[in-house]
């Protein structure tokens, strides 16, 4: 059985949309996971892989969390994802050419899926995949479109960091010791506003120049530094087999998607009494701002009190005292898929 047969055989999606440009060397994969609340929607993931598979997983992934994060927020709308998995980021008249493909691409499924910014992409390119294809979330504002998601998901987060602090300690994050891991546009935010709030900040990125703020720790320290927080804002899969037994954390809880390599790794944080804030619903901050604006007419005044019911959201959850936190997640998702 090949990766692909192997992958798809093993998700509970509805479909996957599959595109290989040769002149490119890209693999477009486009992620359907559900319909049930209305067409899809989510970011487009520009990244290299080590293999056209890997990019098939993380689309696999990444739309059945779009699913949950839309049902979370009650926003009607149905999880989809893109991944353009490329052999190098491109730039320039490349990036462009790229862009029109993957529009062109979205155009063909007559408004199945929707995209907006994701990892190494941003509200300009969306500007540029709009000009081949109607279906496009979060352009710039002079474009027409709600700007930039990152703000927003940082401030969620942000609400969400808040919250599980006041759960796991009763207090606020004055003087706790926070790590933001991936320090891109999100997780710089982050930084931000916890530094602001008074938590003593540590920052880690592969990229030593973007730690301007706070007190560095090198990337492979990382899982086994001690502190209150660890806030994920890189990639997902940080939580392992190999790293559930030596993460030195209570709380997990950060704005990066999957941060669970397996689903059962959960109750092993659980177990050891670390308290998770699941991805799809502390992240959920970006989802709010472009639906909310550009689908559902909310101001920025309405925005803002959705990204503060985050915190609120996590606090009812935390107090479901059934397990693991994302399985009070995963409830309160499949009623809504089934209402």
């Amino acid at each position: 059985m090949s990766a692909f047969e192997r992958l798809l055989k093993g998700w509970d999606g509805e479909q996957v949309a599959v595109r290989y440009e040769h002149d490119l060397d890209t693999w477009m994969f486009i992620g359907v996971h559900s319909t049930v609340r209305g067409p899809t929607g989510g970011g487009t993931r520009l990244r290299v892989y080590d293999a056209p598979e890997d990019g098939l997983a993380d689309v696999l992934k990444l739309s059945a969390a779009m699913t949950r994060k839309f049902a979370v927020c009650d926003v009607p709308r149905g999880g989809g994802k893109a991944v353009l998995a490329v052999p190098s980021l491109p730039e320039g008249e490349a990036r462009v050419a790229l862009l029109h493909r993957f529009g062109e691409f979205i155009t063909s499924l007559g408004g199945l899926y929707s995209c907006a910014p994701d990892m190494n992409t941003s509200e300009r390119d969306m500007d540029v995949i709009a000009e081949r294809s109607p279906y496009v979330f979060c352009k710039t504002a002079e474009n027409g479109g709600s700007g930039s998601t990152s703000p927003a998901t940082a401030k969620g987060v942000f609400h969400g960091i808040e919250a599980s602090v006041r759960h796991a300690f009763d207090s606020d994050l004055v003087g706790k010791r926070v790590l933001v891991q991936g320090m891109g546009s999100v997780g710089a935010l982050l930084a931000s506003h916890l530094h602001e709030a008074g938590a003593d900040l540590y920052v880690s990125d592969v990229d030593a120049s973007r730690l301007t703020l706070g007190t560095p720790v090198a990337p492979e320290d990382v899982l086994t530094f001690e502190c209150d927080v660890l806030a994920p804002c890189a990639v997902g899969g940080v939580v392992t087999d190999a790293t559930v037994d030596v993460l030195r954390t209570r709380v997990i809880a950060g704005a990066a998607n999957n941060q669970l390599a397996a689903p059962e790794l959960a109750d092993r944080l659980h177990a050891r009494g670390i308290l998770y804030a699941p991805d799809y619903v502390i992240n959920a901050g970006g989802v709010l701002h472009g639906a909310g604006i550009e689908s559902l007419g909310w101001t920025e005044a309405q925005v803002d009190e959705r990204l503060k019911g985050i915190g609120d959201q996590l606090l009812e959850l935390y107090a479901d005292g059934d397990g693991s936190p994302v399985h009070a997640a995963d409830r309160l998702v499949e009623r809504r898929l089934r209402a």
